[in-house]
């Protein structure tokens, strides 16, 4: 196999200085702030009204997990300078590489045409209007975005989207919640063994933990490091570690803990608001914002339908750009949202056409819902081997060099990658039965 820095320059640059505050926050927070996207709105807001408060604890549980995993993704793209699919194109077999990256571009463009239609509904039910138009709308927009405007610029304004997710906080504070049931159920988990309970918290952890959200960070990092002249991958330039790890382990922790506190508050707003009034049938996130105007009022609906918007706009140019990383980096294309499209065409193809087929699906007699479970179903069972991927590609002194992740980051990521093992397996052991 090839030596992963055997093309890279043998000088070290200089150690920029660290990064503080919100400067130090990019791809971990971006990433996190992309899981809560419309199709996870609908999860939660799912599982809050079917049971809820009895899942709450899954959130506090996944942390961690969530948190390990990717800052693993993410030591991988900023050690090695290429995110995972490259990783995996060096020193992984063909007949691994290929399958999983299908897979997951295939659970991609279905997630994406489900956050794209569940724009468009968000926006119908706040303006009135047909919910197809807005839905191309915001694809486009989207699409034009990514391709025309550089990434540094980019970013500042995905992390600035990450503000819309405290609607979904704030959301919790207009209604009366029982603060005390809510956290004994956090802290003291109400396990049952019933086919939809078991299906409900395989959900939770498919939509927490997905596929999508390795590659996107690991990418990033590998972009960031790419494009910054006094930057260059951790194996041909150790000195820069210290300042990079601690950094990394920051932007990730922070990043995941937004994610998951975010995804609390939903299904808490769910539980104390649609459970509590019996409405126990919630299928899109569209839905649950309707559900919420005559029971929690119309301030309470028009912060959970700007979130919906708020959080699409964020979450597809992560889907459609983890996609064409992966088809990117495994073809060996030229690849970044740094580079213009006649430096990256195949790169800003791909994007585009992931991001106009999830469109298309809305124009089509296919149902979104059972879109939207396939989807998990497929992010479900290639979660487990890509992780099982990642934790190898980690832990080899060849890919890795001197910066092979730790005792802790192992158990971390062996315990997130059983428990998603598991997760798959109880999906299809439950099959049928819910």
């Amino acid at each position: 196999m090839t030596h992963i820095n055997a093309t890279r320059p043998s000088t070290q640059p200089a150690a920029r200085p660290s990064k503080h505050g919100l400067a130090a926050l990019g791809p971990g927070l971006i990433t996190g702030a992309s899981d809560d996207d419309p199709s996870g709105i609908a999860t939660y807001s799912q599982v809050g009204a079917q049971f809820g408060y009895d899942l709450l604890w899954a959130m506090l549980f996944s942390y961690p997990l969530m948190a390990g995993i990717q800052e693993i993704s993410a030591r991988i793209g900023r050690v090695t300078g290429h995110g995972i699919a490259g990783a995996m194109r060096r020193h992984s077999p063909a007949w691994v590489m290929y399958p999983v990256v299908a897979l997951m571009v295939t659970a991609n463009v279905i997630n994406l045409g489900a956050d794209i239609g569940a724009m468009g509904a968000a926006t119908t039910l706040l303006i009135g209007g047909p919910a197809h138009l807005y839905a191309a709308l915001f694809a486009l927009t989207s699409l034009a975005l990514q391709i025309f405007i550089p990434y540094h610029r980019y970013v500042a304004v995905l992390k600035w989207l990450t503000v819309v997710l405290f609607a979904y906080v704030a959301t919790v504070f207009i209604v009366r919640v029982p603060w005390g049931e809510a956290i004994r159920h956090t802290l003291v988990p109400a396990i049952t063994l019933s086919p939809t309970y078991l299906t409900g918290l395989i959900a939770v952890l498919g939509t927490t933990i997905s596929p999508y959200l390795f590659f996107w960070q690991a990418s990033e990092e590998a972009e960031e490091e790419q494009d910054n002249p006094h930057e260059s991958a951790l194996v041909d330039a150790p000195a820069q570690a210290p300042a990079q790890l601690k950094r990394i382990k920051l932007d990730t922790y922070t990043g995941m803990a937004f994610s998951n506190a975010v995804a609390f508050f939903i299904i808490l707003t769910a539980a104390v608001t649609l459970h509590a009034q019996g409405k126990t049938d919630i299928q899109t996130a569209a839905q649950a914002a309707e559900a919420l105007r005559p029971v929690a009022g119309p301030f309470a609906f028009l912060l959970f339908a700007l979130g919906i918007i708020g959080t699409g706009l964020l979450a597809v140019p992560v889907l459609a750009g983890s996609a064409a990383y992966a088809v990117g980096e495994v073809l060996q294309w030229p690849t970044g949202l740094e580079r213009t499209p006649l430096e990256a065409r195949g790169f800003y193809v791909i994007l585009a056409l992931a991001t106009l087929l999830g469109l298309g699906l809305n124009f089509t007699s296919i149902d979104p819902v059972q879109a939207l479970f396939w989807s998990a179903v497929i992010n479900g069972v290639v979660a487990g081997p890509v992780m099982i991927i990642v934790m190898l590609l980690a832990s080899n002194a060849r890919v890795m060099g001197e910066f092979t992740i730790s005792f802790w980051l192992k158990i971390f990521g062996w315990t997130a990658t059983a428990v998603m093992i598991t997760a798959a397996i109880g999906l299809f052991a439950t099959w049928g039965r819910t």
